[in-house]
This record gives C-alpha cells, structure tokens and sequence, in this order.
C-alpha cells in the first residue's frame, strides 16, 4: 500500500481529464482502509473519494482531498436455490470482466449489462441499466465500510433505495460509505430481455430465434460497440444524461408536435421515458464540437474529450445542451455523470 502525493488521475478518469489530485491511495480491504487514515496527513482523509473505474466522473479542476482506489477483487458462489445462484463479487472487480464469468458458469440475469464501463462497487451506487434491465432486478445485498464508524454494514435491496440512475449511495450517505462486496441474486433458468428493438434486431440479423444468455450479451456488446466511443480512443463517460421521465399527458401532447418522439413505458403508468439522446440530436447537437470538447456523431448522449478538453469545457457544453432542450420541449435534462 502506497501513499502518492499530487497525483496524475488523466489515466484514472475515462474522460482522460488532466488534474490531479492531492493523495492517491488504494486498498485491496477495509483493513487497509484503516490504515490510510493512519498515514495520510491532515484531515483530507475525512471525507474521502472513493473511486471505482472512473468511468462515470467529471473532473472540472484538481482534487484537494485524498482518492482512494478500491481494489477489492475476488469472485464466488455463496449460495444455492432452486431457482437461484447468489454470487459475490469484490467491489473492485471490473464490471464487464464480472458479466462474462457469470455468463461463463450460467448464471442469467446480468447479460443485458455487458459492456458497461466501471468497477462491480459502482454498479450499486448507480443503479446502472441497459436494455430494460438495471440492477436493482438482480441485486441480493452487498457489505460496506462506514469511514467515519469504522464498521462493515450489510444494505439488502431495501436499504438502497434504488431509483432510476440512482441510490442511498447518491444521496443521504453520499461518500460516508467504501463498498466492498457486492452479491447478486442470479437465475437458473433464464427470463430474457429481449424487448428493446435493437436487441430483436441484432438476434435477427444474427438469425438466432430461440436467444441464450451469451447470445444476448454478444447482442448487447455488438450495439454498444457499433455506437459508443471506446475511452480508450476518444474520452468519455458513456451515457452524460439519464433518460428524462415525464408525465404521460406531457408525452401525449409533445407527441403531437413531434409524432416521432421515442417514449419507453417505466414502473409507473402515469411517466413516460423519453429518449434523451433523440432530444439532443433533435436540437442539432450531435457531431457538434467545439475545440476539443463535443457531442458524438454517433451518440448524442456521449459528451466526448477529442484530446486536450479540460472538464469545465465539457461541462459549460452541457450546460447549452440542457439548456437548448429546456427551450424547445420544456424537458429539464439530468445529468447522469458525476461532476466534481
């Protein structure tokens, strides 16, 4: 374990945004946790960044804190069912690289998540989703750290609170908590999502009618792939904005003006999920750039850093995107990424 001092985090923000912070540190158990707080000075360890993959984060200037880098890895069957597998990841675990072992052993559930960016400690704080599936659908329960108690807490799906996008974790014990340990509740018999368009498409294209679950997720990682920058490439976070949700009687009437207008139905009858991507090609945004912050040609919910962008730039982008939206439809956009 190794304290560093005035950090680079270009290589550890998937915008690829260059600031720094004032201590970087990561830790493999909560243990280590406890000795940071030993060995970093000051009281920047008090309220302390805990940073998963990166992937969903704005840097807008340096850090003047402590990052602490979760580096929990580890992955196993705890218990079975019937009907169910419980798995347990590492927080630190990629995302991704955990979908595929669940994929590989056939565990169902988390198929439709291929792909996504990020570390398996996130996954919870987000509440990520994607083709009709977010976590919340697969979650068991997950353990955490409270930094200022110094205990391991248990959240079961209840605790979380989990909203569209959203969680406890986003909200009132925003940065109070490091997790460590996240268990999903996994299907053995599969129930597949296959309703989005682009899924059925992509099958059918492939000419597979009866799907299994890698076929899905070979689905899934064929459409991101064919429409999302890798941030290895081009600097991003994926998805910038969350999909806003309106009144249907809203919906209704902007249907009228804009009979094209995508709406996806939600939880509640009464909303209507709107495409915001859509929104933002619509006011004219996409493969719009300005110096070397832009809107992707070929997904208007990515804001992108085509090199040297700093975060405020992309920022001040989509503060005009939101508000350009606002003007036309009356919709306020959201911002899914965190900004810092």
């Amino acid at each position: 374990m190794q304290l560093h001092e005035n950090f680079s985090l270009k290589a550890w923000n998937s915008f690829g945004i260059d600031v720094s912070a004032r201590y970087f540190a990561r830790f493999s158990n909560w243990e280590e946790l406890e000795q940071l707080k030993e060995i970093i000075p000051n009281k920047t360890i008090e309220n302390p960044l805990i940073l998963g993959g990166g992937s969903n984060i704005l840097f807008t200037k340096n850090f003047d804190g402590s990052i602490l880098k979760n580096v929990i890895r580890g992955i196993r069957l705890v218990a079975e069912t019937k009907e169910h597998f419980i798995v347990e990841a590492g927080a630190g675990e990629i995302w991704h690289e955990f979908v595929m072992h669940c994929i590989d052993h056939n565990y169902a559930g988390l198929e439709n998540l291929s792909l996504i960016p990020g570390t398996v400690g996130a996954s919870p704080i987000q509440n990520i989703g994607a083709y009709g599936v977010e976590i919340k659908d697969c979650f068991h329960s997950l353990d955490a750290y409270h930094l200022k108690d110094k205990t391991v807490v248990q959240f079961e799906a209840k605790d979380c609170l989990f909203g569209y996008r959203d969680s406890i974790f986003k909200k009132e014990f925003k940065n109070q908590f490091a997790i460590l340990k996240v268990r999903f509740q996994l299907s053995k018999q599969p129930n597949l999502k296959t309703s989005y368009g682009i899924i059925e498409q992509e099958l059918a294209k492939k000419n597979i009618s009866s799907p299994s679950i890698r076929d899905i997720s070979n689905a899934v990682i064929s459409i991101r792939t064919s429409k999302l920058p890798d941030p290895k490439i081009i600097g991003n976070a994926g998805s910038f904005f969350k999909n806003p949700l309106i009144a249907k009687t809203s919906f209704e009437l902007l249907k009228q003006t804009y009979p094209t207008i995508p709406g996806y139905s939600t939880d509640s009858p009464e909303f209507v999920k709107i495409a915001a991507g859509w929104l933002i090609d619509q006011c004219g945004w996409k493969g719009y750039r300005k110096a070397d912050a832009g809107c992707h040609a070929l997904q208007a919910l990515v804001l992108v850093n085509y090199g040297n962008a700093t975060g405020s730039e992309i920022l001040s982008l989509s503060h005009e995107i939101i508000a350009s939206i606002q003007n036309k439809f009356g919709i306020e956009l959201e911002r899914e990424v965190n900004i810092l």
